[in-house]
């Protein structure tokens, strides 16, 4: 079913990407899309950035579109004044459908390495894995997690040393909270977990992560549905949660109770400037805090569930 969807764009400096990135995700609840950036390349070390780009959040054609358009002026506005130099041009509004959205962005996506063997090839490329390589093949449709994103790739690198430093008659539980695409719980069956659970709010995510699933013949193996936190039975050893860091705090009594003791806790979806904020949320809560991985403007925060 063809759906209506309005665009609206951002040109920004490259510097000033994430922050207006993050307040488009917020503002509509959907992922969102940046363009001018050169991303044929296999590595995500050869990307190239380029000074400008756009960022693109879609809304449903229902919403009240005006009152968007007068939000996100208002932070550009207030983005112009705390920078002084600093010239941001208006918002810009176009209509797309739904089946537009998902397919423009396929030629970007090309075959990447993550972590120390995992592969992540797009559905319609042809993979040449090395020997010993993890390959999860992925169509992302409309749901975030490309791998490609840098709270995406931290998440797959730290999961990959997790799984690789368990016991070796260990088989651990997982929970993808905030699945998207599906990547991260699809990794995680590949590199040995048991009982998996993929959650995620958005219906469509979860059709996605599906879809994606049944293409890597893990559909079996991974339990994929919009059962909120609250609701999920059991512990988990391993939990990753990739999603925004007021989210995170938030959700972080929930999450404890789900985290089994000695249990691994991934967090990630953080801006640096808001790391302080994450970890103060978490400070009140029984885990010991590892450390932080960087890549860019984001970061990831490794906890340990303490017993008590």
């Amino acid at each position: 079913m063809t759906q209506t969807w309005i665009e609206i764009s951002c040109d920004v400096p490259a510097d000033f990407a994430d922050v207006v990135a993050e307040f488009l995700t917020e503002i509509s609840g959907n992922g969102v899309c940046t363009e001018n950036l050169n991303v044929d390349a296999f590595s995500h070390d050869e990307i190239q950035h380029s000074s400008q780009v756009t960022i693109k959040a879609y809304f449903p054609s229902t919403d009240p579109i005006q009152t968007k358009m007068n939000e996100i002026s208002s932070f550009l506005e207030q983005l112009t004044s705390q920078h002084p130099g600093l010239t941001l041009p208006p918002p810009s509004l176009s209509t797309v459908k739904t089946e537009d959205w998902s397919s423009s962005w396929k030629e970007h996506f090309k075959p990447m390495r993550v972590g120390r063997r995992l592969m992540i090839v797009p559905s319609w490329e042809e993979a040449h894995p090395r020997p010993d390589d993890i390959v999860l093949q992925l169509d992302p449709g409309m749901a975030f997690g490309t791998g490609g994103h840098e709270t995406t790739r931290l998440c797959l690198e730290l999961l990959e040393e997790i799984m690789d430093d368990m016991p070796t008659l260990q088989i651990p539980s997982v929970l993808d909270l905030g699945t998207g695409s599906g990547i991260l719980a699809m990794a995680a069956a590949r590199l040995g977990a048991g009982r998996i659970c993929a959650v995620d709010i958005d219906p469509q995510a979860v059709e996605v992560a599906q879809e994606n699933l049944a293409i890597n013949n893990l559909s079996e193996q991974v339990q994929c549905s919009t059962t909120p936190l609250e609701s999920l039975s059991g512990e988990f050893d391993i939990i990753l949660a990739n999603i925004l860091a007021e989210e995170l705090v938030r959700l972080a009594p929930q999450i404890m109770e789900r985290l089994a003791p000695g249990g691994r806790l991934v967090l990630s979806g953080i801006l640096s400037e808001k790391e302080k904020l994450v970890r103060m949320g978490f400070s009140q809560q029984p885990v010991e805090y590892c450390e932080t991985r960087n890549q860019g403007d984001w970061v990831a925060l490794l906890y340990r569930k303490v017993s008590l």
